[in-house]
Parts: C-alpha cells; structure tokens; sequence
C-alpha cells in the first residue's frame, strides 16, 4: 500500500512525447489502484520544490508540482524513501495555494 510522501519509481509518459521512461515521483495519494503522483526531475532550472541527496535522492532534483499525473498502482517498480513531514507540509502548502481560485 503507497502513502502520501512516498518517493517511488515508476514508468512515466512525458506530455510532448509518447516515449515512456522509469522516472521518480512522489505519491500524492493513492485510490482504488489509481496513485496520483507528482514528476521529479534533476534538472535543477525547472520550478517546484527541492528535493536533496541528504533527503533520500539519488542527484539533488526537484518535484514538480505543475506536473501531476495518475498511473496504475500496477506501474510502481519500487518505493525509494519516503519524505518527510516538514517536506510533505511544504507540497501541502503550495499545492493548496495553486488550487485556491477553485474555492467559492
């Protein structure tokens, strides 16, 4: 069973392509089979949240919180770490300030 904060590895569709390839990414939450997750990239220049070495990555990278995706449960390889809670506030925070125009 995934939990919220899990960094796992998983394949991964990229937007511009059809290429599919095994890329990290962290559990948002997990329903039914369907795990909702947020992109992880080393490439530091890309916004989001930082994510460390210190922290369980294997490069310093950065979670991508303007790429969310749902992938089967089925599509995990592996849980690589799990984040912790002060990093979990953080996707939290900013996830909720991105979707305060929904509010009425």
């Amino acid at each position: 069973m995934l939990k919220a904060g899990d960094v796992i590895l998983t394949a991964v569709q990229f937007t511009d392509t059809s290429e599919v390839k095994i890329r990290p990414a962290v559990v948002l939450f997990e329903e039914l089979g369907n795990v909702v997750v947020a992109g992880v990239t080393s490439n530091l220049k890309m916004k989001g949240i930082p994510l460390s070495k210190s922290e369980g990555a294997v490069k310093d990278s950065v979670i991508k919180l303007n790429y969310i995706f749902t992938i089967s449960a089925e599509m995990v390889y592996k849980v690589l770490f799990h984040l912790s809670k002060e990093k979990k506030q953080l996707i939290y925070d900013e996830l909720c300030g991105r979707l305060g125009g929904l509010k009425a």
